[in-house]
């Protein structure tokens, strides 16, 4: 059973599905419905919003839990620029799902350009996917984080479609799919 929260700070969040911005008041009663990727995805009155993890602090999260998963990627920046890519990318989810979107066979291609400029090609489980809207820009600011990335861009396609044989062994298995 999920346990109400009282907001202690007032944050800005982003609608889901729409992507919109929101303000959410200091003491607006909120459900964390996900935690993954460093961010919360919490119902509200007004329905879902993703919170980021920099306003933890609102929901009453742990700092110091938050800062040692940020402790991590300051590890792997010394990794190739590709290496550090996919592993932000693991950190981005469908807020519906509780798989990160590599798991779900969502990117097909990643081409680090020149001045490092990045293009992603991914696909979504639908045309009429919910998150059609803020899932591609969580994938560029995801890796926007990464310092020596200049530019992200994702390029969504439906060439192939996706399918549920697209995922991964361990997102079959998350997800009950077995």
């Amino acid at each position: 059973m999920q346990q109400e929260i009282q907001l202690t700070r007032e944050v800005t969040a982003i609608q889901i599905p729409s992507g919109d911005s929101v303000v959410l008041p200091v003491g607006t009663p909120v459900y964390i419905t996900q935690r993954l990727g460093g961010t919360f995805t919490v119902a509200t009155s007004q329905g879902l919003a993703r919170i980021s993890s920099t306003d933890a602090d609102a929901l009453g999260v742990d700092a110091d839990e938050e800062k040692r998963k940020q402790e991590q990627a300051v590890r792997i920046k010394d990794a190739p620029l590709e290496d550090q890519i996919w592993h932000q990318l693991k950190q981005v989810y469908d807020p519906e799902i509780p798989v990160n979107i590599l798991e779900l066979g969502l990117i097909y291609e990643i081409n680090v350009l020149e001045g490092n400029d990045i293009i992603v090609k991914m696909t979504l489980t639908s045309p009429a996917c919910p998150v059609a809207e803020t899932l591609p820009v969580d994938v560029e600011q995801k890796i926007k984080e990464i310092p020596d990335v200049n530019n992200a861009k994702v390029e969504i396609t439906f060439d192939p479609p996706w399918e549920k044989d697209m995922m991964s062994e361990e997102a079959n298995m998350e997800l009950g799919m077995w």
